[in-house]
């Protein structure tokens, strides 16, 4: 489980490097000492109570994570150039109450979040509805929440940018995110401003949220993760009752390092496939302490966070990172779920010849229905422009496909962790890797055909990309609910297993951002509902329903 958290986590980690001008650089066995700080294969790690140097960790941080934009951007003028050249552990700062229990890049920058948590609001319809009731309501007094999800001016909207006006109440000893500890890792979702909007965030929540302590930055070696974690969990005098995670790695470290915990632990919400995957195993085994709420399989966090969103920020990564045209471009999307749906409708109107992968036969009839030509990967490397993976699984493109690959050919992944394209067997002494801006490499082989690979393997909408702020407000607004839902239910509604959001409340999270559209439902009369069999206020489709 180790192993497959440290594959996920760099596969989504953050921008946040430096933007220097483009270098050539052989993987060589004998290089310096310079390139052997920079490369980190997967099988390398240390603990975390082993502490690099101070110039040791930042170089580490800086090939991990680099920035996914040119700071070309306002956000330049909220940065110190000075806050580079020393980790945040080392750092001594304080909030505005005199406490110092949190860890950010930089304090200074919280106004600035705050006006960036403002915009993303007027984006987040649900989540906004949602935060207005529950304070009044308070449905988490007395909840003590600790979480390890992305930190971003969007899911800051949860806390609010002021005291008082988040999700939860804030006042006195009532608990719920007052007391919640934000033990939050960064994650690259490739905002414009490499320095500005996700850090000015993380600066903001400690300053104006007292009792919100935050541990994250962006850029995070594999030792300051699992710091920022523990620090997190092991906490004097405090303990949490829920877990918010997203990947399981907190769920992973608490059952690791502190598995008392869990007898005071309510319940856990789970946002990712590779952490519910992880609950599933646990659960299987009997190995499973609490219940567990699986909010990736609701519907409208599937059909947005996958389908949609994709849909729009698999262009955006492609043109940030490459300023190409896709009308005439061939190109193969390696598998045909969700995500892989909303890639090929994309690159499909742009006007891009695609062609599918699959190992599932239905996926695959439902691509060639959608007018898409069914092939093996062998078949066509040789001829496509672009070859995107989208499976969730590992080696998909292997370095015999990469060999065979024309000049030129981009390659990205846009499925899941930076295991789909084998990466680690292009780090060989022959090949050559030129930096040719941030997030993009060109790897050369001998013969000086060479392959454009895009933030060397991992995501690439959140490497590369945006997200779109209402389809995170629909994420943010199924988790609320569903530790809302763990955290209030009576004993014995749910025993220690996996669980997914009942229907009504997947429905309840549709009809709150329909308003934006200006949408009007239609009512069932009460000779509809009983001819149907159904409640006239839902839920309106059974469990099994494929929608």
């Amino acid at each position: 489980m180790g192993g497959h958290s440290r594959l996920r986590r760099d596969a989504e980690l953050g921008a946040g490097g430096d933007t220097a001008m483009p270098n050539k650089k052989k993987y060589n066995v004998n290089g310096d000492s310079g390139i052997k700080a920079q490369i980190q294969f997967a099988d390398q790690k240390q603990e975390f109570n082993k502490r690099p140097s101070k110039i040791g960790r930042r170089s580490l941080s800086r090939s991990i994570s680099q920035s996914s934009t040119d700071s070309y951007s306002s956000a330049a003028s909220y940065t110190d150039s000075s806050d580079d050249e020393t980790s945040p552990r080392d750092k001594q700062q304080k909030n505005s109450k005199g406490s110092s229990d949190f860890c950010v890049k930089n304090i200074k920058q919280a106004e600035f979040g705050r006006r960036e948590i403002e915009i993303a609001e007027q984006e987040m319809p649900a989540l906004m509805a949602l935060r207005k009731r529950a304070q009044g309501e308070k449905p988490l007094a007395g909840a003590k929440i600790v979480g390890c999800t992305h930190i971003t001016a969007q899911t800051a909207v949860r806390p609010g940018p002021k005291p008082h006006t988040g999700l939860f109440s804030w006042k006195g000893g009532c608990g719920n995110l007052s007391q919640d500890r934000g033990g939050v890792r960064s994650r690259a979702l490739g905002r414009a401003d490499p320095a500005g909007s996700a850090e000015a965030v993380l600066a903001h929540l400690p300053l104006s949220v007292p009792g919100f302590p935050v541990f994250a930055w962006k850029g995070e070696s594999e030792d300051d993760f699992w710091w920022c974690i523990d620090r997190c969990v092991n906490v004097e005098g405090w303990q949490p009752n829920m877990i918010l995670d997203d990947g399981g790695d907190l769920t992973h470290w608490i059952y690791k390092k502190y598995p008392n915990m869990f007898k005071k632990i309510k319940g856990i919400v789970e946002e990712s496939v590779t952490g519910v995957h992880r609950l599933y195993q646990l659960s299987k085994a009997g190995k499973l302490c609490v219940p567990a709420m699986n909010v990736n399989d609701s519907v409208t966090k599937q059909k947005f966070d996958n389908l949609y969103c994709c849909r729009e920020s698999i262009l955006d990564g492609l043109k940030r990172t490459t300023d190409m045209m896709f009308g005439g471009k061939q190109v193969v999307v390696c598998g045909y779920g969700e995500v892989g749906k909303g890639c090929c409708a994309a690159l499909k109107a742009m006007g891009s010849i695609v062609y599918v992968t699959e190992i599932d036969p239905i996926c695959a009839l439902q691509a060639c229905m959608d007018g898409f030509r069914l092939v093996k990967l062998n078949e066509v490397i040789r001829q496509v422009d672009i070859v995107i993976t989208c499976t969730g699984n590992k080696n998909v493109v292997t370095r015999e496909h990469l060999d065979r690959m024309k000049n030129s050919c981009i390659v990205c992944n846009m499925g899941h962790s930076n295991t789909e394209i084998d990466v680690a067997s292009l780090r060989t002494p022959e090949l050559t890797w030129e930096r040719v801006r941030s997030q993009v490499d060109h790897v050369i082989w001998p013969d000086g055909k060479r392959i454009v690979l895009l933030a060397e393997g991992r995501l690439l909408n959140l490497s590369c990309s945006t997200v779109p702020t209402f389809v995170l407000s629909i994420t943010a607004t199924t988790q609320a609910l569903a530790l809302i839902e763990l955290y209030n239910a009576p004993e014995g509604r749910y025993k220690q297993d996996v669980y997914l959001l009942p229907k009504k409340m997947d429905e309840y999270v549709a009809s709150l951002h329909l308003p934006t559209f200006d949408a009007h439902l239609t009512e069932l009369t009460d000779e509809q509902a009983k001819y149907l069999g159904l409640n006239k206020n839902g839920p309106f489709k059974p469990n099994y329903y494929r929608y």
